[in-house]
Order: C-alpha cells, then sequence, then structure tokens
C-alpha cells in the first residue's frame, strides 16, 4: 500500500515529522531526511517506509552511542546492552559495529578500568569477574584481566583479596567478631566470593590484633 508524504514539519529536537493526511507517520534525523531526498507530495510502499524508517532509527542509536562512548570507556556488550534500552535490536548492532569500526570499544580497556575500580571498593576476584560479565565482558578477556592486576598488585607487595577482606572485616563485620559471632562472619564473606583460606587467614588476623590491643 502506497503512502503519500502530505505534510514534513520539524521538531523542537531537530528531526523532522512525517505525515500522511493528519496522521504522525514517524521522524527521522536530519542526514536521512536530506541524504533521502524527503519532499511533500512524495509517494512512499510500505517497504520503502520501513527502510526509511530503520535508516533513521539506526542513526539515531550511532548518534546515541558516540554520546556514550564520549562519556567514558565502554564494553561491546555493555554498550549493546544500553541502547537497546531505546532502540531495536537491528539498530543497536549497527550502532555497536559502527563504535568498534572507529576503534571506539576496547574490553580490554574498560574491563581494566572497572576491575580496578571494584576491586577498591572491596569486591573478591570472584565478584569482579561476575560482574564484568554481566557488563558483556568475554570469560577469556575478564581471566585476562584479574590475572594482570592481581599480579600488578602483588609485584607491589600486596594481595588485592586480603586487602579487601580487612577492610570489609573492620567496616561491617568487627562488631560481629566482637561479639563471638566468627562462623556468621566467615560465612558472609563466603557469599561475597572470598577463598576459604583468605576468610580464614583474615578473620585470624582480626582477632590477633584486637587480642594484643586488649593486652595494652
Amino acid at each position: 500500500m502506497a503512502v503519500k508524504i502530505t505534510r514534513i514539519s520539524q521538531t523542537r529536537k531537530g528531526r523532522f515529522a512525517l505525515f500522511a493526511g493528519e496522521k504522525f507517520l514517524f521522524s527521522v534525523d536530519d542526514e536521512t531526511y536530506v541524504t533521502r531526498r524527503l519532499a511533500e507530495g512524495m509517494v512512499l510502499d510500505e517497504a520503502e517506509l520501513d527502510e526509511l524508517r530503520q535508516c533513521s532509527e539506526t542513526r539515531k542509536a550511532i548518534a546515541k552511542a558516540f554520546e556514550y562512548v564520549s562519556l567514558r570507556d565502554h564494553a561491546a556488550g555493555e554498550l549493546y546492552e544500553k541502547l537497546s534500552r531505546k532502540f531495536d535490536a537491528q539498530s543497536c548492532r549497527a550502532a555497536v559495529e559502527k563504535m568498534k569500526a572507529l576503534d571506539l570499544l576496547n574490553d580490554h580497556a574498560f574491563a581494566l578500568h572497572r576491575a580496578k575500580y571494584l576491586m577498591a571498593q572491596g569486591k573478591s576476584r570472584r565478584a569482579v569477574q561476575q560482574a564484568l560479565a554481566q557488563k558483556g565482558i568475554a570469560r577469556e578477556t575478564a581471566a585476562e584481566v584479574l590475572a594482570e592486576v592481581y599480579a600488578e598488585a602483588q609485584s607491589q607487595g600486596e594481595d588485592p583479596e586480603m586487602q579487601a577482606l580487612r577492610s570489609l572485616i573492620e567496616k561491617s563485620y568487627a562488631r560481629k567478631l566482637q561479639q563471638g559471632r566468627i562462623e556468621q562472619v566467615m560465612a558472609a564473606l563466603y557469599r561475597r566470593g572470598f577463598p576459604a583460606a583468605a576468610v580464614r587467614a583474615a578473620v585470624r588476623e582480626y582477632q590477633e590484633q584486637a587480642n594484643q590491643q586488649e593486652d595494652f
């Protein structure tokens, strides 16, 4: 079924709204409007209308992708997930591929930045790996990044897991340990993804320090 565009008006956001009689069809971006030479009186069939709508939607998704990556690093999976809240799958895929082609997406750089941030927040290695997976980071990339981050910390004489455990115990579990609720604290730390050996060592260390303070 052919549709005649009877009116084209510019919106407040700079897009061009297409009408067939009094019926609003959809709006297109300025690039689509110019390159497709849209004009009042033009007749388009359904296939042409669908293709026009998809073209404009994809350009809109690409513009939004540029906006996202200009603010901070994004992984491909994370960018796709954010775009999918506003756009269809085809437009999201096209936008992500465009960002990849322009070398604006770097899963390794994003994962490295995110892993360091989460570690500083007291997350366990397993919790960090799960968080990266939720952002669309491939398991191999996540493992590579975590190995890099932990190797760097350990080369400086630091154990990220123990640092995180000390911080968590001091901030969230010290009172419970003072009350003798040791098993409950250890179970909570296990659920956070910390290795059993590290949990036992951190709890023992805290207790020893607490006993030394009591002696004084």
